[in-house]
């Protein structure tokens, strides 16, 4: 009889240690949520640059120019013949902002903007903000200029047909391909890795030449922003 309860409690002990032998030791999980929680989250980068445009006391549709430019931080290029891209819009009117109109660009067109003090890093979350308004198949570019002078143009464009639309773009998601600026044309290949934390020069570009005045094909760029960390220069 007693040999029947001793054979009895093994039988019942064996699945209890079986359990036992069983449980993953709890240091590794613990280690793993550790890892977790000091791994830093990415930040947004402050504002870099922010440009509305000025308009001159008369107003009205009007070549651009450097006067053009109401951040005084910041140093204008247009790249287009000269005069073909213009300026008009009106302060404080949100159906007609002040703004840049490339409909006379006989060649493809394109503007850029440099801080006189700061270069830009473009990596991580820095993005770029444009106002815009299109017609036809018109779509607007962002292009960069790297410290070293090289000239590039991004792969997804921004821009809609039926009224302004803010929209933003952020760099690291864009693929880039060599600019020839002097005539605003991709030169390609698709780069597969780009160094973006010295930048010079940032803007936006229209790779198809206007068509005048009416519906034919044009693009408005009102407000630009950049935001990105700063490096001095």
């Amino acid at each position: 009889m007693k040999l029947q309860f001793i054979l009895a409690g093994i039988a019942l002990a064996m699945p209890v240690a079986g359990a036992l032998a069983q449980t993953p030791p709890a240091p590794a999980a613990t280690t793993a949520t550790s890892a977790a929680a000091t791994t830093p989250k990415p930040m947004r980068p402050p504002l870099f640059l922010r440009e509305e445009w000025q308009q001159t006391a008369k107003g009205g549709e009007h070549p651009a120019n450097a006067q053009s430019v109401a951040n005084s931080d910041l140093e204008l290029q247009l790249h287009v013949p000269a005069g073909e891209m213009l300026l008009t819009g009106a302060a404080g009117d949100e159906n007609n902002p002040i703004h840049l109109w490339t409909g006379m660009c006989t060649t493809p067109c394109a503007a850029s903007f440099s801080s006189r003090t700061r270069l830009a890093d473009l990596s991580g979350l820095a993005r770029i903000r444009l106002n815009t308004k299109m017609s036809g198949y018109h779509q607007i570019r962002p292009i960069v200029k790297l410290a070293d002078g090289t000239w590039l143009v991004g792969d997804q464009t921004t821009g809609g047909t039926r009224d302004w639309l803010l929209s933003e773009l952020f760099f690291a998601d864009l693929r880039w391909t060599k600019l020839d600026i002097a005539r605003v044309v991709a030169t390609g290949p698709v780069l597969d890795k780009v160094d973006l934390t010295r930048v010079e020069a940032i803007g936006f570009a229209d790779l198809m030449p206007g068509s005048g005045h009416g519906p034919g094909g044009w693009s408005d760029v009102a407000q630009v922003e950049v935001y990105a960390k700063s490096i001095s220069r």
